[in-house]
């Protein structure tokens, strides 16, 4: 589901985020034009084409965030891969060049706010000089704009702590920061006894997954965009229809536990869906949210970076 940063990383860097993503032997080198290169998250909707062998003669590169699949866009390592909201706002704002070709439906339950029961918080307002932790340019940073409007709080009224998933759990658990904002399934693994769900995206957030391709694969490698987006969507389908089977194929994948995997599975795996000049307009207002906080540096058109000519494949 789902979901999460546009810092200005060097090429070095961002070469060092990648590759510490790629899962083993997925990894390949570089991209001929027979074969399609896919960023995936472990538990982004393409976790299951992964794992049931779709696009065999795939290149399938693991990331731990949408900002991090990004940085591989840029990089050029990866054809296309899948990211949460937020993710290509702020890699739009970090001049990478890509098309927005594939969505999903709303996912707004499987962002949350994750809170210590024992801390006796009520709603996001009593959060008000508190800490909260969240990925930086991932969904949840939306959903972070959306919680402070409703709240009629300013970003300065809370201390914000920018951390990757693998932070913000040591850092929730010990008592670090007062709030998490987490994406499934980092979500259903931190669902303990003792943690209260302050908050999802439900009524503020879409949380959509985005399909994000590189230009010259779209033109390059339309074809194979075109077949494997076919099989992504049978796969999605069969999954939603399946989700018993999903879990016990997934739970390995994801390396956690099958209940949490499919609880997690329950709220976040969600049809795709394709894109549209409405959901380019969803995202613009997203975008201009952030320019309006300073959160990305001057307005852009994200909109503009929708490309509807592989919609066939979602109907």
């Amino acid at each position: 589901m789902m979901p999460t940063s546009r810092r200005r990383l060097l090429i070095g860097a961002a070469g060092a985020a990648f590759l510490a993503g790629c899962g083993g032997n997925d990894a390949g080198s570089g991209g001929g034009s027979g074969r399609l290169r896919i960023g995936y998250q472990r538990f982004g909707g393409l976790s299951l084409s992964k794992a049931r062998g779709d696009a065999a003669d795939a290149q399938w590169s693991l990331f731990e965030s949408g900002p991090a699949l990004t940085e591989a866009l840029k990089a050029g390592a990866i054809d296309i891969g899948q990211t949460g909201e937020a993710p290509p706002i702020f890699a739009a704002a970090g001049k990478i060049d890509f098309r927005i070709i594939g969505t999903s439906e709303p996912v707004p339950q499987g962002e949350a706010v994750l809170v210590k029961a024992a801390n006796g918080f009520k709603t996001f307002a009593d959060l008000k000089g508190r800490t909260v932790a969240l990925n930086k340019g991932s969904n949840v940073n939306w959903l972070l704009v959306k919680l402070l409007e409703q709240a009629n709080l300013s970003i300065t009224d809370i201390n914000v702590k920018y951390l990757k998933p693998a932070e913000g759990r040591p850092a929730f658990d010990s008592g670090q920061v007062d709030a998490w904002i987490i994406w499934d399934p980092y979500f259903a693994l931190a669902e303990q006894p003792g943690v209260q769900v302050l908050a999802d995206a439900t009524g503020l957030a879409n949380n959509r997954e985005y399909l994000l391709a590189a230009p010259d694969a779209v033109t390059g490698k339309t074809a194979l965009i075109k077949d494997f987006l076919t099989s992504y969507r049978a796969t999605t389908d069969w999954g939603i229809a399946h989700p018993a089977e999903r879990a016990k194929i997934l739970a390995p994948e994801l390396k956690i536990d099958e209940p949490t995997t499919t609880r997690a599975l329950a709220r976040s795996a969600k049809p795709l869906a394709p894109i549209t000049r409405e959901i380019g307009a969803e995202l613009q207002t997203i975008a201009d949210g952030f320019t309006k906080l300073a959160l990305i540096p001057g307005q852009i058109d994200i909109a503009s970076r929708i490309d509807e000519q592989f919609n066939q494949a979602f109907l």
